[in-house]
């Protein structure tokens, strides 16, 4: 039976389709306005790439900040239960998840079966979620993509007092008008503790998980493959329980 596991997230849905503990296919669009309509253009896309009917899906769970809005989903899983199934399927002995987003950052302690034992998120404030690395990129008027690759020429380490995005970004500005480099501001650190799987789309932000390392200071971080789509891998493994 085909499973299907849906991320509703604030910027994009992923959608991922597995079938006897193997992935079939994948899909993601942007949320838009109308996210119900949204996650079927990417549920469309992973049947696509599966060489799937519609008909062919038994169950569909969803998760993400969205998760409730999609009414033709069998179930729903949380955020943390899903980073943390997902990340211990892909790594079975990952025991420290962290799912940085475009809207949160989380934090998840798991067991070998994928079971929260303990989780943090910053649901209040979008401080090192991924809008607030669209911020600092608007901020040093440099496009997304290449703050990472700018942050890795950094020489030294610039404080910033703000958390808050907004405030940040003005730091930010600020600290080019005073002649600061932009590559050392694109820095960030994050205190980390051991066996860790680093997922979601800031993973993708090569000065962050460069960053991520530095500051662990372990030789087992791990950075998923697709980290955008652990968890939507998470609920459509959920729907299998």
């Amino acid at each position: 039976m085909i499973k299907a596991g849906i991320d509703v997230g604030a910027k994009t849905i992923k959608v991922v389709l597995m079938e006897d503990g193997k992935i079939r296919g994948k899909g993601k669009v942007l949320s838009g306005f109308d996210q119900e309509e949204s996650a079927k253009e990417a549920l469309e896309q992973a049947l696509m790439e599966a060489q799937l009917s519609r008909e062919a899906i038994g169950i569909i769970v969803t998760t993400g900040n969205g998760r409730k809005a999609i009414s033709y989903a069998t179930d729903d899983v949380t955020e943390a239960r899903a980073a943390a199934l997902g990340a211990v399927f892909l790594y079975p002995s990952a025991r420290t998840v962290i799912d940085v987003g475009a809207e949160e950052a989380r934090a998840i302690k798991c067991d070998s079966s994928g079971k929260v034992l303990d989780f943090a998120v910053n649901e209040k404030c979008a401080a090192g979620s991924g809008a607030f690395t669209e911020a600092m990129a608007r901020a040093l008027e440099v496009p997304l993509e290449e703050l990472g690759p700018l942050s890795l020429r950094s020489t030294q380490t610039i404080p910033m007092n703000a958390q808050c995005t907004v405030f940040a970004e003005s730091e930010v500005v600020s600290l080019i008008h005073s002649k600061t480099q932009k590559a050392d501001i694109a820095v960030r650190r994050v205190g980390l503790e051991p066996e860790l799987v680093l997922i979601g789309g800031v993973a993708h932000n090569p000065g962050f998980v460069e960053s991520f390392k530095r500051t662990a200071e372990l030789d087992n971080v791990r950075t998923a493959e697709d980290p955008e789509f652990v968890g939507a891998i998470g609920a459509a493994l959920a729907a299998g329980e």
